[in-house]
């Protein structure tokens, strides 16, 4: 069977050498940790769709995996090589190490200081784990390299021990916003925030409080400030001026200097076909892959701004996944500057646009949605702060406000931010009662198995650990 002209276009689009990817079974680009995340986050709900035929990817689109996919074993493998590397990073600076190595005492603060980064990785690691996987292996730097297979850990506990760390490594973390990109404490604050709102769905328990409190501690640092432009949020230079004093953490990409076909590269040229002209976008061409589902697109009013769609040329209806028109274009992700200028890469490869993980509109969303659930709060009510978002995007203050309320305007806000999927599985939305697109392999979509909650361990990785056990129905 021929490939789909898109997936020709892709080709030629990445026919550069390519370095060799650090896990295997996937290539460089796809094996990208952002560029996995966003997939499984956003591809699997009704936010996103994409054109190639590329492997078991359509999957994705229809919410028809299994323990065989690439795709979700790429997106395992990156979890677990990235706490493997955090551990060994973490290994190596223990006090013993800081001792033996005779560093002096404003090394030894730096390297502490390190040392809590790591661990900050390595929980928000962790937290991806069992937010898609459930229970899953578990070992921290205090396991014998090249020794027994890890045991399998509970979610519930996991859970547990990614509050305990973040908790811990606070007083050892930089003050919020000391230095752009780097794991401060308002970052740790931010998914302390994002793991209690979820804790219902991790151990059966609702932890709303925690999850106000938090967000509160964010809010109450005084140092981020919703950004004047929603635009300008995710343009080339979003790491300067007003966008950078909402960014709370950032996936930083440099088009000179992190040269990758994954994250932001993806994100950007995959957007990009049709009628589109790549050059508003910064770069030299189109992949023909990236388009959103109605449901999306219904969210918005015709007067709110966040909505950028490019429908020219492009049906708002999906007919075939495999057609780039079929779908409107999202052009939320440039590589450009608030000033028009492309990104430092000359040759419109590769961008300059840091992707926010963490951002300010997020943190007062999660502190609406946790007192809204009965958490306690302080004086700010939820109202208040769903209204405080709607107003930086210059749309009509809401009257009132239901939990419905919250995550329509969590889709209309951080759409295509990489956080759909957990927002619908919390709500109660993401295999039954609400419906997509080629959700369960049927064009105007149906409700799926609730095994579709988590995804599978991987086969290979069953194969490999005597001790894990599948998840239920796979």
């Amino acid at each position: 069977m021929p490939w789909p002209a898109s997936t020709l276009r892709w080709l030629l689009a990445v026919r550069k050498v390519r370095p060799a990817p650090d896990i295997v079974g996937i290539d460089e680009g796809f094996s990208n940790y952002l560029r996995q995340y966003w997939k499984a986050q956003e591809l699997t709900t009704d936010e996103a769709i994409i054109a190639w035929n590329d492997g078991s990817l359509p999957d994705y689109n229809k919410v028809t995996w299994n323990s065989s996919n690439e795709f979700v074993r790429a997106m395992y493998d990156r979890i677990f090589y990235q706490i493997s590397l955090c551990n060994e990073f973490i290994r190596q600076t223990s006090d013993a190490k800081i001792d033996e190595r005779g560093y002096s005492e404003a090394e030894r603060s730096n390297v502490r200081t390190y040392r809590a980064e790591a661990r900050f990785l390595r929980a928000l690691s962790y937290w991806h784990a069992i937010d898609m996987y459930g229970d899953v292996p578990f070992f921290t730097e205090t396991a014998n390299v090249g020794s027994t297979p890890p045991p399998q850990g509970k979610r519930a506990d996991i859970y547990a021990y990614v509050v305990k760390e973040l908790q811990e490594i606070d007083g050892d973390l930089i003050a919020p916003k000391t230095e752009y990109a780097r794991a401060d404490k308002a970052t740790a604050w931010t998914l302390l925030s994002k793991v209690y709102l979820n804790a219902s769905v991790y151990t059966g328990t609702a932890r709303n409080t925690e999850a106000a409190t938090y967000a509160k501690k964010v809010l109450d640092a005084n140092v981020y400030k919703l950004a004047p432009t929603y635009k300008n949020l995710f343009l080339a230079d979003n790491d300067k001026g007003a966008t950078r004093d909402e960014v709370i953490f950032p996936i930083t990409f440099d088009g000179l200097r992190t040269k990758t076909f994954g994250g932001m590269t993806f994100l950007i040229h995959a957007s990009v076909g049709g009628e589109m002209k790549p050059s508003n976008f910064g770069i030299n061409g189109g992949w023909y892959g990236l388009r959103t589902k109605k449901n999306l697109v219904d969210l918005f009013s015709a007067t709110d701004p966040r909505a950028m769609f490019f429908t020219e040329g492009q049906n708002k209806e999906i007919n075939d996944i495999f057609s780039f028109t079929d779908g409107y274009a999202v052009s939320k992700y440039r590589n450009v500057t608030t000033a028009g200028v492309a990104g430092s890469d000359a040759t419109g490869d590769f961008p300059d646009t840091d992707f926010p993980m963490f951002r300010l509109a997020d943190v007062y969303l999660m502190y609406a949605e946790a007192v809204l659930r009965g958490g306690a709060g302080g004086s700010l009510t939820p109202l208040q702060a769903v209204n405080t978002v709607r107003a930086r995007a210059g749309v009509p203050a809401l009257a009132t406000l239901s939990l419905d309320d919250v995550l329509a305007e969590r889709g209309r806000e951080l759409y295509w931010e990489g956080h759909r999927r957990t927002d619908l599985i919390r709500f109660g939305k993401y295999v039954a009662g609400y419906n997509w697109p080629f959700k369960g392999g049927v064009k105007n979509g149906q409700d799926v198995n609730t095994k579709y909650r988590l995804f599978p361990i991987p086969v290979t990785d069953l194969t490999a650990n005597p001790n894990l056990k599948q998840n239920p129905g796979y």
